[in-house]
């Protein structure tokens, strides 16, 4: 394993969880010491299908998972895992950016890498919790969401870096507050430690989105705020949605314009 591209593929491909979870740290930690080469004549990427994935969770369309309540300890269960799922998903958007793209500055891969690694992390500490209350991951159904609108950005940077971070992630920083309050109200703290690590590391992960977002719009000489607004009637008009949690987009590099716009009716 020589180049960097190779390992984000390894780790695409992973379909066990404990193999994805740990090659993600170790090439990350890889390359974090200069060890996986970035060659600036590699080939382009080979097509991904779909990333590797356990025979469980079963992936359902959305509308077919069921509502669960909090106050139960299945309910509960139900929850973590579906974030856990997120946090699973997260980890190959990330190895899909180091892949899929190329020719592109260093810091750009050393974000999306770092930002696999976190996922990996955030993963293994809702899966404990998950096994902490009977379960594991796969005893829930699932959906695919996220890898859907990763295939739809595929062909072009700037769109994956508008859409995936700055919506489908970024929708993590205005629900999860919510939850941690019922979570405590519920004397959950243990989950809620967890939410609350996840929120703060979120918040740089979505800037990094807006700032590589902000750098393919300056390449290419476009409006980033209208091209952002266009981008959103054209894939993500059932994605976003209020109450936004104004703080944390704030620190992840949205802007009050941005802002004012999304909360427009």
């Amino acid at each position: 394993m020589t180049t960097l591209f190779e390992a984000a593929r390894v780790c695409l491909d992973a379909a066990d969880v404990d193999a994805k979870v740990a090659l993600t740290q170790q090439y990350a930690e890889a390359f974090a010491r200069g060890e996986l080469r970035i060659p600036g004549d590699a080939p382009p990427p080979a097509p991904i299908r779909a990333p590797g994935r356990p025979s469980k969770p079963v992936l359902v369309h959305p509308r077919e998972l069921p509502r669960r309540g909090l106050g139960s300890l299945q309910g509960r269960a139900a929850f973590i895992h579906a974030i856990a799922h997120i946090e699973l998903n997260a980890i190959d958007l990330a190895w899909d950016a180091v892949y899929r793209f190329r020719g592109l500055p260093h810091d750009f891969y050393a974000d999306w890498v770092g930002v696999a690694h976190d996922e990996s992390r955030h993963f293994v500490l809702l899966r404990d919790r998950l096994c902490e209350l009977g379960h594991d991951y796969g005893d829930f159904d699932a959906h695919n969401g996220l890898w859907e609108m990763t295939e739809k950005t595929a062909h072009d940077g700037l769109a994956r870096m508008a859409l995936v971070p700055r919506v489908l992630e970024a929708r993590g920083l205005d629900v999860t507050p919510g939850m941690i309050v019922k979570l405590r109200d519920l004397g959950d703290e243990a989950t809620v430690a967890i939410l609350d690590l996840i929120l703060r590391e979120e918040v740089a992960h979505v800037a990094a989105g807006s700032r590589w977002y902000r750098w393919y719009c300056a390449q290419r000489g476009i409006e980033p705020r209208a091209r952002f607004r266009e981008l959103l009637r054209e894939y993500a008009g059932g994605y976003l949605h209020g109450p936004f949690n104004i703080e944390a987009r704030l620190l992840a590099g949205f802007d009050e314009d941005e802002l004012a716009a999304l909360e427009a009716p």
